[in-house]
């Protein structure tokens, strides 16, 4: 049987038990001190102008044409490389493997074998404190607002609507939110008041759509794909890119973990901190899926909002540290974002 919707309190027992569209206004503001970032709203400069713009041209020409050799079919974009790579550097609540969390890749796979390679979970452990911090917390409290089926009609209540705006007033305040609404000023792709750009965000995250063609109900949001996941007819699991609801539905038995696809395993193995796996669901298979691992929830939805509102074709190209990524960003409609993922470059 599917999760039934709201199981709260389950989840969170097991989580202080760890050793893997609609308008509103926000109920109170978070606690976390905004930090302060030494820019201008209306004129975006990378975080670390002295790595991202080196002072010759012409070694930052050569440099480019190094990559290229080096990665055949890899074409960084150049603008969103530098603020995704600008993101990732200001991610202070990014988790550290080995200290924060530890992952058990264990066995490979192919997507079209469905066999499971890995007889433990993927997560051996994961620090209970990381979930106090109020970007993770304030997440986690959306998890079980939604139902997994598509076709089923989604119920917002009052209370959900207060928690997903205290989500937005938690990451608003970070580092890496305030880089990305920077960059998209610059662009015009946001407003400078942040009022407004908080319920740009809510919008394009949290606004009910219609995911089945052959229903009427609002059965879906960006947020429940990318960040939660949905299941059709019994058989298919759509979404679920988010290393945070894998660990918990992991914890509570709703997960089975069945190895990483070959071919995409990164060099850092266990210390990767993006993978490609299979795994089920309430018994329903994904036979690939690919999400970062230990990155904060700000940096997730700044990272999408960023390539959904600025990139120009569904899949970008990115540098990012020293991951070379696609991020695909497909649009529902005209203004909706339909799906958000990442994936290791591979040329296979």
């Amino acid at each position: 049987p599917l999760l039934p919707r709201r199981t709260r309190g389950r989840i969170m027992g097991n989580l202080c038990c760890v050793e893997h569209e609609p308008a509103g206004r926000p109920a109170a503001q978070s606690t976390q001190q905004p930090a302060q970032l030494d820019v201008q709203i209306t004129d975006y400069q990378p975080a670390l102008p002295a790595v991202r713009k080196p002072a010759q041209p012409a070694v930052q020409s050569t440099h480019k044409q190094a990559q290229t050799a080096g990665t055949p079919g890899f074409s960084p974009h150049d603008s969103l490389s530098g603020v995704c790579s600008d993101l990732w550097d200001l991610d202070e609540n990014r988790l550290r493997p080995g200290q924060d969390y530890a992952i058990n890749l264990q066995g490979g796979t192919k997507s079209y074998r469905q066999v499971d390679k890995a007889k433990d979970p993927l997560f051996s452990w994961v620090k209970p404190e990381v979930f106090q911090r109020p970007t993770f917390k304030t997440f986690v409290a959306l998890l079980d607002n939604y139902e997994s089926e598509t076709g089923v009609a989604e119920e917002v209540t009052p209370e959900e609507v207060r928690e997903n705006w205290r989500f937005i007033d938690a990451i608003i305040s970070t580092k890496v939110m305030k880089c990305a609404h920077q960059y998209l000023v610059s662009k015009g792709k946001s407003s400078s008041d942040e009022k407004q750009f908080k319920k740009q965000l809510y919008d394009l995250w949290f606004k009910l759509y219609r995911r089945t063609r052959e229903s009427r109900v609002l059965d879906s949001s960006g947020f429940e794909h990318v960040f939660v996941g949905e299941t059709r007819g019994g058989t298919d699991v759509l979404g679920f890119h988010n290393w945070i609801q894998f660990y918990l539905q992991e914890k509570a038995g709703n997960v089975d973990y069945q190895g990483y696809i070959l071919g995409t395993k990164h060099e850092e193995g266990a210390h990767s901190h993006l993978i490609t796996i299979q795994f089920k669901w309430n018994r329903e298979v994904k036979p690939i899926g690919s999400t970062f691992i230990g990155t904060s929830p700000e940096f997730e939805v700044a990272l999408y909002t960023v390539c959904f509102l600025c990139s120009e074709s569904a899949t970008t190209d990115l540098r990012i540290a020293e991951y070379e990524v696609v991020i695909t960003c497909h649009r529902h409609g005209v203004d909706k974002l339909g799906t958000s993922y990442p994936k290791a470059f591979t040329r296979h």
